[in-house]
């Protein structure tokens, strides 16, 4: 008989289980910092089946107890301390994601719906090939895409830092020109019209 302890991984729940118990709640101390949830060393109450089939089992918290403040206060200070070394560690990497824009020329629809979507690995991907910087394809916040427009992506290096890539899906054989850069274009030909105009009246 395996017994558990409060730092073991709990395994997946039978489905029956987990049927009975959809909509309970339990109380979870986070040991990693999860992007919309809250910071490691904080204390979270969420769904049981959320805690023990993801949380748990990936090694991002262990289950909350009436004791849990003393190691809650030891890991966040701990956390804290690698966050900030990862926040100056990463910020140039930052930097780069956010200035970046990235162009795939997709099949569609006369409505824009794609024949297939851009997944998250595959925005990871382009990113590796271009900038040479590595991503895993959960750190970015996005569902498939399935529509040509254009996206700004967040990229979860750190909750601190969540730059967010331009990703631009346009129709294969088309030249995606954005709204903003057209009205530039005419404001700055009307101006030069302008200056031709006062230069022939003088």
């Amino acid at each position: 008989m395996v017994i558990l302890t409060g730092l073991d991984v709990v395994p997946f729940i039978h489905k029956k289980n987990y049927l009975a118990q959809k909509g309970l709640e339990m109380k979870v101390l986070l040991i990693k910092d999860v992007y919309k949830l809250g910071r490691a060393g904080d204390i979270k109450k969420v769904a049981n089946g959320y805690g023990r089939n993801y949380l748990i089992p990936q090694g991002l918290a262990i289950p909350a107890t009436d004791s849990s403040s003393k190691v809650a206060e030891a890991i966040a200070k701990k956390a804290t301390e690698r966050r900030a070394a990862l926040n100056v560690e990463l910020k140039s990497v930052a930097d780069v994601l956010a200035k970046l824009e990235l162009y795939f020329p997709v099949k569609a629809g006369e409505t824009g719906k794609l024949y297939g979507s851009v997944s998250a690995q595959a925005i990871a991907d382009r990113v590796k090939a271009e900038k040479g910087i590595e991503l895993e394809r959960g750190q970015l916040v996005t569902e498939p895409i399935r529509n040509v427009g254009d996206y700004m992506i967040p990229v979860n290096l750190t909750l601190d830092l969540v730059p967010e890539i331009r990703v631009i899906i346009h129709r294969e054989g088309e030249v995606f020109v954005p709204a903003v850069e057209e009205e530039y274009v005419e404001i700055e030909e009307i101006e030069d019209e302008t200056s031709d105009t006062e230069t022939t009246v003088e």
